[in-house]
């Protein structure tokens, strides 16, 4: 047996025991945190040592176009790519026994890549290791169900029920709503049990067909990749039972949007001790701090956690997603709730960020404000205790007006590293510029012939 085998973790060793191990998928996740990477015979992965692929899969967006990138990165260079073991985990939904394991970037020097979104993650997790500090985070992922969707001039709809009718909306925490897809909920708790996913619940949102699942508090890197490997799962899932799963902001007029909710708090590495909270219970001046760095620095970070124009048709009033920045206790209509918990659970949620974000660069983004706070110690200003729903909108409302405050926030810049910013920015033009040139059914239906 290969010695990597002894280092995967237990629930990849259970899945396969007794079977032969048949394939490796070697992934990484790139800009839309697209699974990226190569399939190998398992043999071949035993014999093997060194795996390459092109930086420039960082300039690739997601229409599949290249972003105009120079400075090097149109020589195309490779990076090595290094498996994390511990991410071994089963692809169940295949038709033979194989393992996907995610791989870090590197140079040929063995220096992450700059520009990998893991990495960028593991950057500001450095920043906050320096301090003593060590994140946890919790995420909340929403996304629909809807039926199979061949055409893309067609509108997206509901899927079909067991009951033969499509799902309803506004059924928020309806058990009858979830049974109607009963039988992919199913696959989804059986996949997740062969990858050791932790599911913490799944219930029915407010949308039609739209679902949350909530995973159990821990280190960022593990969650986003559990996020990362969820999303892939969950489209799986769905394709057994003849729908898709969509993680857009936005797939369905006139329905809520889907939201990747991030819980955060800090804890001290020496002492395991919450640092939002005192020995006694009371909130911390860090905590406050935290949070006055989410509400100074994210309208800079919305280009991350809103990353396509879809992600923007969420940010609108009635749709229960918060567009300001406010903060309060167990208070939904704030961008920044504190929800009830214990003193050794006191957190901060932010709101804001989509579930069509990349998982590793949306948890990135908020956790890099939050550092930026505790470094700053600027108060945030005073708790909203009313309806923050009906305050004035905080955030930029447009893909192009988000990439402008982002480029000039020099602060957020040296926090997820220069590099990755420019190249993050010239992706994101390129998919903005090229959806200008789209014309739309509502620019046809009303102005062809009114203008």
């Amino acid at each position: 047996m290969a010695e990597w085998r002894e280092q995967i973790p237990q629930t990849a060793r259970d899945y396969l025991s007794g079977r032969r191990l048949d394939e490796i998928e070697c992934i990484i996740a790139d800009m839309a945190g697209v699974a990226r990477g190569k399939a190998m015979p398992a043999a071949k992965f035993d014999g093997n040592s060194t795996y390459y692929l092109p930086t420039s899969i960082f300039l690739q967006t997601i229409t599949g176009g290249w972003a105009e990138f120079r400075d090097g990165a149109d020589l195309e260079p490779d990076m090595i790519m290094r498996p994390d073991f511990s991410t071994a985990t089963a692809a169940p939904w295949t038709a033979d026994w194989t393992l996907q394991i995610i791989h870090d970037a590197e140079d040929a020097n063995g220096n992450p890549i700059p520009t990998a979104p893991r990495n960028v993650l593991k950057h500001v997790l450095d920043l906050y290791r320096a301090e003593g500090w060590q994140p946890v985070i919790a995420p909340e992922l929403e996304f629909f169900f809807v039926a199979r969707n061949t055409d893309p001039n067609m509108p997206i709809i509901p899927p079909m029920g067991r009951t033969g009718r499509r799902a309803a909306a506004r059924q928020a925490y309806s058990m009858s709503a979830v049974d109607e897809y009963g039988k992919v909920i199913d696959d989804i708790y059986d996949f997740a049990e062969a990858m050791g996913l932790e599911i913490d619940g799944i219930l029915q949102e407010g949308g039609a067909g739209q679902v949350e699942i909530n995973l159990a508090h821990g280190k960022p890197i593990e969650l986003a990749d559990q996020v990362f490997y969820f999303k892939r799962m969950i489209r799986e899932a769905a394709l057994r039972h003849d729908m898709f799963a969509t993680f857009m902001a936005k797939p369905i007029e006139g329905e809520p949007g889907s939201a990747m909710h991030i819980h955060h708090s800090v804890i001290d590495i020496a002492t395991g001790q919450n640092l939002f909270s005192t020995e006694t219970g009371e909130s911390t001046e860090m905590f406050m701090h935290f949070i006055g760095g989410l509400q100074r620095h994210l309208p800079s970070a919305v280009a991350l956690i809103a990353p396509y124009v879809n992600s923007y048709r969420r940010y609108i009033p009635d749709f229960a997603a918060p567009i300001n920045l406010e903060w309060g206790y167990d208070n939904r209509t704030t961008g920044l709730r504190i929800p009830i918990s214990s003193p050794a659970s006191r957190r901060v949620e932010n709101r804001l960020a989509g579930m069509d974000c990349n998982p590793y660069l949306g948890i990135a983004a908020s956790l890099a404000c939050g550092y930026l706070g505790l470094k700053e110690k600027q108060h945030p200003r005073a708790q909203c205790t009313t309806n923050a729903y009906m305050d004035a909108n905080e955030l930029p409302m447009t893909l192009g007006a988000s990439l402008d405050m982002f480029d000039n926030a020099e602060k957020l810049h040296s926090i997820l590293g220069p590099e990755f910013c420019r190249i993050y920015s010239a992706v994101k033009r390129d998919e903005y510029n090229e959806f200008l040139q789209v014309i739309s059914p509502w620019e046809r239906e009303h102005l062809l012939l009114n203008a």
